[in-house]
């Protein structure tokens, strides 16, 4: 619901303090949402993204890929990655989203959405909110889809994430600082981490996947939690890895109503761990991934916690 322009400036080694020369720069069409879509794209699954936008990105987006933005924006926001190629350092700026002040945008948003839905085999709702759009919104746009039987994944963070919380049915996202945040835990041990959403699947959360940087992920469902890292983490830039999880997650419980969640986690673990390697946001090393999928560690935490019989 807040796009961005994505830019990315590459350089030998960024030194504060003094100007400097860009060895390269790239820029595309961008944030979290439109990152899971192309990653979505190159794993062969059609995505079409939504959301808000102002007419000049809206326009844009629809010639590069299935779009339907809402045109509410005044203006979309920049984000800057500065890509250092001599050790893989990346440091990111991000602007806020404008402010929108159409009193009925969200509701054309969720309209769309509604129209959409018959045609949806899966909803990712992710990413930051714009200047006056109610931390509630993403849960109600979750909400709609749930309710009509989609699998749903929610990639938000704050009270955004608290209302989505409340969500039966949906799957949350968080990382380790956002779930910290939501549960008021600190979930530093993968059991800790089984602790602390347990509350959440009582209240109707469908599954939690914590993504935790080189520690890998964790998966906790009603039937089970799994933990799942790489043998050895790799350097690289992690914007866009948690997006490149959602795509992953979300294509896994598209294809079934009963995923084989430590399968999906793995899978999340090697599309996540493929998009690290990649300067820019929203793209993934298709062949990196499936070396990488058969050796991601899975373990099993179920008998470890005294919240599973």
């Amino acid at each position: 619901m807040n796009p961005a322009y994505d830019l990315t400036y590459r350089m030998e080694r960024l030194e504060r303090g003094r100007a400097q020369r860009v060895l390269a720069v790239e820029q595309r069409l961008g944030g979290k949402g439109i990152n899971v879509l192309r990653v979505l794209g190159q794993l062969g699954t059609c995505a079409r993204a939504t959301g808000f936008a102002d007419h000049t990105f809206a326009a844009a987006a629809a010639d590069e890929f299935p779009a339907d933005f809402v045109p509410a924006l005044p203006w979309v926001r920049r984000t800057l990655v500065i890509s250092e190629s001599r050790d893989g350092t990346a440091t990111g700026l991000w602007e806020p989203g404008a402010y929108i002040h159409e009193p009925h945008a969200v509701d054309r948003l969720a309209d769309r959405i509604g129209v959409l839905l018959p045609e949806l085999d899966g909803v990712v709702v992710s990413g930051s909110l714009p200047g006056n759009i109610g931390d509630e919104v993403p849960a109600a746009l979750a909400r709609l889809a749930v309710a009509a039987g989609v699998p749903t994944v929610c990639d938000v963070d704050g009270p955004a994430l608290k209302f989505a919380a409340t969500v039966p049915g949906i799957v949350l996202m968080p990382n380790q600082d956002e779930l910290e945040r939501l549960t008021g835990i600190v979930a530093d041990r993968p059991e800790a981490v089984v602790g602390a959403v347990r509350p959440l699947l009582h209240a109707g959360v469908r599954a939690v996947i914590a993504t935790r940087g080189a520690a890998g992920m964790i998966a906790v469902t009603e039937s089970g939690a799994w933990s799942a890292r790489l043998p050895q983490p790799l350097a690289g830039n992690p914007t866009g890895a948690g997006d490149a999880a959602a795509a992953a997650v979300i294509r896994a419980l598209a294809a079934t109503r009963e995923p084989d969640w430590p399968a999906v986690l793995a899978d999340a673990v090697a599309t996540s761990a493929a998009a690290v390697v990649i300067p820019v946001a929203g793209e993934i090393d298709p062949t990196l991934r499936e070396r990488l999928l058969p050796t991601v560690q899975v373990t099993d935490l179920t008998a470890r916690t005294p919240e599973f019989p």
